[in-house]
C-alpha cells in the first residue's frame, strides 16, 4: 500500500525485484509542487517555492526511472483508502506482509484484513523523528546524519509499533536537504530485498520495542520560515557543513536484522 510520488514507485519496484510483489494498493497523493500558502512574503514565497521544485529534482533524478510494477493494482484516494473494495482486495491477495508506505491513517479494519506481518514503511528513524516532515526536520536541527528510514510494526499509533529495521541516509558532499532524503529512500531500497526475505523465517526476526515516545511531527510544526535556515543561512549546504565538523555529532542507534 503506497502513495503516487517518485520515491514510492522506487520501493515498490525495489520489492519486486525481490520477487515479492504480490499486488498493489496506491493512494493518489497530493501535487508533488505545493501551492504557496496565501499572504506570504515575497521572499518566503519564492523560498517556497524553490522548496518544492528542489524536492521534484531530487526525487527525478534519483527515482523517475522505473515505472510502476506491473502487478494486480487497485487505485485509491484518501478518501475510499479504507473502503470495503481496498479490504476485499487485501484479503484476496492474502499477503505474508502488508507494507504500507507514504499513505493515510488505516483503520483496523483495514490493517486486520491481512492475516500476517503488517509493516509500516516510515520516512524517519524512530522514535526521535516520528510523525511527519521527518527527513526535513534533522538537517533544520543541524544533525543530517539522523535522517534514515524506520520499518516498524503497523499500528493505529501514529510511528509507534516495535521497530523491525533502520537505516541511515548516506552523506555525500554537496547533496541537499532533498538529495539527502532521496539517498535515505535509497538505503532501505538497497536492503528491502534481503528484509522481506527474512520473513521466511519468522524466528529469527528480532523487533525492539520503543522505549521512550521521542517526538512527534505534526505537519503544524513546519512552517515557511523554517526554509530560511535552510536555504538563506547555509545554502542548502548542511551536509557538507556537517562533514566538515560544524555541528556536534551524535550517531543513530539503529535496530537492524542484518
Amino acid at each position: 500500500m503506497t502513495g503516487s510520488h517518485p520515491r514510492h514507485s522506487y520501493m515498490a519496484n525495489c520489492i519486486n525485484d525481490a520477487g515479492a510483489l504480490a499486488g498493489l494498493i496506491i493512494e493518489e497523493r497530493e501535487d508533488h509542487i505545493k501551492s504557496p500558502p496565501i499572504g506570504l512574503s515575497p521572499d518566503l514565497n519564492s523560498l517556497f517555492v524553490h522548496h518544492f521544485q528542489k524536492r521534484v529534482e531530487s526525487e527525478a533524478t534519483f527515482f523517475n526511472k522505473r515505472k510502476l510494477p506491473e502487478k494486480e493494482t487497485l487505485f485509491v484516494t484518501k478518501e475510499s483508502l479504507n473502503d470495503d473494495e481496498t479490504q476485499s482486495f487485501i484479503r484476496e491477495i492474502n499477503p505474508d506482509i502488508l507494507l504500507s508506505y507514504g499513505i493515510h491513517k488505516l483503520t483496523d479494519e483495514t490493517i486486520n484484513s491481512a492475516p500476517n506481518e503488517k509493516w509500516n514503511i516510515h520516512g524517519g528513524l524512530s522514535p526521535w523523528y516520528r510523525g511527519c516532515i521527518t527527513h526535513f526536520w534533522p538537517s533544520y536541527f543541524l544533525e543530517p546524519q539522523m535522517t534514515g528510514m524506520t520499518v516498524h510494526d503497523l499500528t493505529q499509533e501514529l510511528d509507534a509499533g516495535a521497530i523491525v529495521h533502520q537505516t541511515a541516509a548516506k552523506l555525500i558532499p554537496n547533496d541537499g536537504l532533498h538529495d539527502l532524503s532521496c539517498r535515505a529512500v535509497l538505503s532501505l531500497g538497497e536492503e528491502i530485498k534481503d528484509l522481506v526475505k527474512a520473513i521466511n523465517g519468522k524466528s529469527n526476526i528480532v523487533k525492539l520495542a520503543h522505549k521512550t515516545s521521542g517526538k512527534i511531527w505534526t505537519s503544524a510544526d513546519w512552517r515557511p520560515e523554517h526554509l530560511k535556515l535552510i536555504y538563506k543561512v547555509f545554502d542548502d549546504r548542511i551536509v557538507d557543513a556537517y562533514l566538515k565538523g560544524e555541528f556536534k555529532n551524535r550517531s543513530p542507534k539503529l535496530h537492524r536484522q542484518f
